[in-house]
């Protein structure tokens, strides 16, 4: 495989290029299920130890972010989704965006241990650790199942903030972890629908390239089903209450509706995936949403 490197700089990184290298828009859903799952604990957390852990989820999650974009600087050359990321577009080197990513792990991991607890801080540095090795480093160039089993690493952050608050993990966390685990295929899969051709162009074995969209449309149906089954565990157990039941209820519909919709079509070539595009906005929605709906049914009812 040829690698295409980056240019080199010519001036010195902005802040505003450490900043991309974290990948804030992901962190923010990040940053929430996170802080979701500290309040849904059943014991209150001291503002203070709160803040801080939630401010090294944040620091884990954008480090993992700064070290997939160093390991992958020759894969986002190639898209025009990542081309203008700070590495691609010359404005970092890479040793950089690595002394950052691996400075940045360590001290949220420490922070973690030294100021709340060890079982939150051993949890951090596993995300991390699924994030860069398993899924950037592993399974990115080499599977179309890189999603299925790399979203394991998006689906941490319940679990570090649960464990903050009390020290270890549950029932109800862990059915947060498995929902978006399951959550995350058809979400990337929508994506990967209408940026097929880009993935393409980097050589990305994402579903739609090595497989083909009839495939793609059909497991994005399949995965949508025990998502939506461990969307209402919790209350179905009895982990939450009416109010969650409800919300949970309506949008896992809604999303189900989507998913029918793109997973039964077929599309011509000036297609514009609109469907697609909307499974994918509204799957983001869905997630703060429910996750928010976990927290109100605690505080609110």
């Amino acid at each position: 495989m040829t690698v295409t490197t980056a240019p080199s700089p010519t001036v010195p990184a902005h802040a505003r290029d450490f900043l991309a290298l974290t990948k804030p828009r992901v962190m923010t859903l990040v940053v929430f299920t996170g802080l979701c799952g500290m309040l849904a604990a059943p014991v209150r957390i001291d503002p203070v130890l709160g803040f801080t852990a939630i401010l090294c989820i944040a620091l884990g999650a954008g480090a993992a972010g700064a070290l997939n974009q160093w390991y992958e600087a020759d894969l986002d050359a190639k898209m025009r989704r990542t081309e203008r990321r700070p590495l691609p577009a010359g404005r970092m080197d890479r040793e950089t965006a690595l002394q950052f990513g691996v400075g940045l792990s360590a001290f949220s991991v420490i922070l973690m241990g030294l100021a709340v607890n060890l079982v939150a801080a051993a949890i951090l540095t596993v995300s991390i650790l699924f994030y860069v090795l398993v899924y950037t480093v592993w399974l990115k160039r080499r599977t179309p199942q890189n999603i299925v089993i790399g979203g394991a690493a998006g689906a941490f952050p319940p679990l570090i903030g649960w464990a903050a608050a009390t020290g270890s993990v549950a029932p109800l966390p862990l059915l947060l972890f498995a929902l978006v685990f399951l959550w995350t295929p058809p979400h990337f899969w929508a994506l990967a629908l209408f940026m097929r051709s880009d993935y393409g162009a980097a050589g990305i074995p994402m579903l739609p390239v090595v497989a083909g969209e009839r495939v793609t449309r059909r497991q994005i149906g399949l995965y949508t089903i025990p998502m939506a089954l461990t969307a209402l565990a919790p209350w179905a157990l009895g982990l939450s209450g009416l109010l969650y039941g409800v919300v949970a209820l309506v949008t896992t519909g809604v999303f189900a509706g989507l998913v029918v919709h793109v997973a039964t079509r077929t599309t011509g070539p000036d297609d514009r995936m609109v469907p697609e595009k909307r499974l994918f906005a509204w799957s983001i929605l869905y997630l703060f949403i429910v996750f928010g709906a976990v927290v109100a049914d605690k505080w609110l009812v």
